[in-house]
């Protein structure tokens, strides 16, 4: 495990946020409460927000703000996105953001969700400027976001799974809502292959349904994943590290509408959470080796929330996903996974930041 006892005295420590990505607003939300709680004897912060047209914008002075707004108690309450940081400042390159500090270690914390930002886009153009950053490297975060190629990867290493259908674009016919039906049964559940936090996500119920769920998540990427309904409980598990990974305690996610989504995640906070889960011993020491198979099998590094469905009568744990960059809002699963597992929301950024120095300067030392 990386620790953040071994820091070097100050950090500068480049917060990315925004992006061009539907998760947009999630990420805002997300850099607001991550800048919260940095250590500013730590760390030399600088926001950087990008814009959904991609331009890059110098924005301390929109967190500045964001910030103290966050802190009005009214606001303690309400709902996880309602304080993001705005998009706003002096326009900026890449370039210049990225050149590293002649005396400090640069970090790059990218909050960004989705496409653009999560799918081994961003980690690309880090790696390029060769720079250290929080989260999984290209293959692992291109993988992961890609729920379809996850899927097959995963099928590969004999990890249990819902009955799913890939889909094209172009594959589509009249007769695929059908099909989908006669080989997943309903309810079915019709998501983009690369999207996160529920977006475009649609659980149909009929035929009709099914059509116009493809209609929904087509619109956001022109591969879906179609899966089987599964009628059991919503575990969720975080996993901290690099080639030594370690799992948190597992949580249990009740939703407070038809099923997990945007809404019930970010705007309405009505789900209920339990952490721990409710599960045996044994139940949790299976539950915590399998997402940590399931981050190595991926080659994901630094975090990664990995998602299950629970039948305890049936087939047991089955993969639904891993997210490469889960939410940190007061309401995100991934920070009170931690919390739980004693690790504090300040601690849980410094040893992503270990991490971050850690895993790039090994691999620095390897030869290209």
């Amino acid at each position: 495990m990386s620790s953040p006892d071994s820091f070097p005295d100050k950090i500068r420590l480049i917060v990315l946020f925004g992006g061009q990505s539907a998760e947009h607003d999630v990420s805002r939300a997300t850099a607001a409460h991550v800048l919260n709680a940095l250590d500013p004897d730590r760390y030399e912060v600088s926001a950087i927000g990008i814009s959904r047209d991609g331009q890059w914008v110098n924005a301390d002075a929109a967190a500045h703000a964001a910030l103290r707004v966050l802190r009005t108690p009214a606001l303690a309450g309400g709902p996880a996105i309602a304080t993001g940081v705005d998009v706003i400042g002096a326009p900026t390159a890449p370039q210049p953001v990225l050149t590293l500090h002649p005396h400090l270690p640069t970090v790059v914390l990218p909050l960004l969700h989705g496409p653009m930002g999560e799918d081994g886009t961003m980690q690309g153009l880090l790696e390029l400027a060769d720079v250290a950053y929080v989260g999984a490297g290209v293959l692992g975060s291109a993988v992961a976001m890609d729920k379809a190629l996850a899927k097959v990867v995963l099928a590969a290493h004999g990890i249990g799974q819902a009955k799913w259908v890939e889909l094209h674009d172009h594959e589509r016919t009249a007769q695929t809502p059908s099909r989908l039906v006669e080989e997943l049964g309903l309810p079915m559940f019709v998501k983009p292959a690369n999207m996160g936090s529920s977006v475009g996500v649609a659980k149909a119920k009929t035929t009709a349904e099914v059509a116009i769920a493809l209609d929904l998540a087509f619109g956001y990427d022109r591969v879906v994943v179609c899966e089987e309904a599964i009628v059991g409980r919503e575990i969720e598990v975080g996993v901290l590290g690099n080639e030594h990974p370690r799992a948190s305690l597992p949580g249990e996610v009740l939703p407070g509408s038809d099923f997990y989504s945007y809404e019930d995640k970010y705007l309405e906070d009505k789900a209920r959470y339990f952490i721990p889960a409710d599960l045996n011993p044994d139940e949790i020491a299976e539950l915590q080796a399998l997402a940590i198979r399931v981050f190595r099998v991926l080659r994901l590094s630094g975090l990664a929330r990995v998602d299950f469905f629970y039948e305890p009568d049936g087939r047991g744990f089955l993969c639904n996903e891993a997210n490469t960059m889960p939410g940190f809002t007061p309401i995100s699963m991934y920070p009170k996974l931690w919390q739980a597992s004693g690790v504090s929301y300040t601690e849980l950024i410094d040893e992503l930041v270990a991490l971050a120095l850690s895993r790039h300067a090994t691999r620095r030392r390897a030869t290209t």
